[in-house]
């Protein structure tokens, strides 16, 4: 049994929003769109604090490194924005790419970014010196998500050219392409443990394999439309997906099947638009929710026995 509750909604921007981070810092999420800046935002006691800073397009992905004090902002622009804690400041700009970014990750053993673009390459960066280390060619489109596997050995790109292409993260050689997606994908995910490989795409399907080999294990029509968003529980053997059809689903890890849905046809005060972005914030492990609508959601989900 799972109880679904829908706990703040907070608006603020004046447009879609595309993404949001949870802070180093617990109890703080971070939120970036189609507005003039990235937003600081409560969770314990939901609501505003401040912009943090003014950007210059729109932000397509934000990151916060594990093991450094900054929030990275990815925009529209091809430009990285590196937002410094200690210092209160944008402390840097990495505009090596020209065209869209659209996902940032961060690799804390090898202290190394991955920023992948719209011009189909990634670019790597030195963590501490914020230097580019070098940069890659991945593909003909767009790079459109990234996700590091859970022992830093293998990053994942998902494409728009309907592919996912997975390298080794010591040489970032070529280890495996995955083309099974009928459509681009757009979000993808390692299991906590590692044995499995998340992937949504535009077809609406939800596809996990195995890392082992690469084999698919199974292909769910997970939503009506695109998948945006997978993100795992942080303590339990569940994953929730979010989609361009305006619902949130919560799945159990162990079988895949589904287990709740989240949407306003359900009765929940939820999102009228497409849900782009999902996380757990790590406090009492809510369900953080944005969507084009230009809200941002908070959902206590209960799992019983």
């Amino acid at each position: 049994m799972i109880k679904i509750q829908n706990i703040a909604t907070l608006s603020g921007h004046q447009n879609p929003i595309f993404a949001v981070e949870n802070s180093q810092k617990a109890g703080i999420v971070f939120t970036g769109g189609n507005d003039k800046g990235v937003v600081e935002w409560h969770v314990k006691k939901p609501g505003f604090i401040k912009v943090l800073f003014p950007v210059k397009s729109s932000v397509y992905s934000l990151h916060c490194p594990i093991s450094e004090p900054l929030l990275l902002a990815a925009e529209r622009s091809g430009q990285v924005d590196v937002f410094n804690f200690e210092e209160q400041k944008v402390v840097a700009v990495l505009d090596h790419h020209k065209l869209p970014i659209f996902d940032i990750k961060s690799v804390g053993s090898k202290n190394e970014l991955v920023i992948s673009s719209e011009d189909g390459t990634v670019s790597i960066w030195d963590l501490k010196s914020l230097k580019l280390v070098f940069s890659f060619k991945v593909s003909q489109e767009t790079i459109r998500v990234i996700a590091i596997s859970p022992d830093e050995k293998t990053v994942a790109f998902g494409c728009k050219d309907n592919t996912v292409r997975i390298y080794n993260l010591e040489d970032y050689s070529l280890i495996h392409i995955i083309n099974e997606h009928t459509m681009p994908v757009s979000s993808i995910q390692y299991s906590p443990d590692g044995k499995h490989l998340l992937t949504g795409s535009r077809d609406a399907q939800l596809k996990i394999w195995s890392t082992s080999d690469y084999s698919l294990i199974q292909s769910i029509p997970a939503h009506l439309f695109s998948i945006y968003s997978i993100a795992f529980h942080p303590d339990l053997p569940y994953l929730a997906t979010a989609s361009r059809d305006k619902s949130i689903k919560i799945w159990d890890t162990e079988t895949y099947s589904l287990k709740k849905t989240i949407s306003i046809e359900k009765g929940y005060d939820s999102h009228r638009l497409s849900i782009n972005k999902i996380i757990w914030e790590p406090i009492d492990n809510h369900l953080i929710s944005v969507s084009d609508d230009k809200l941002m959601k908070i959902w206590r989900v209960e799992f019983e026995a």
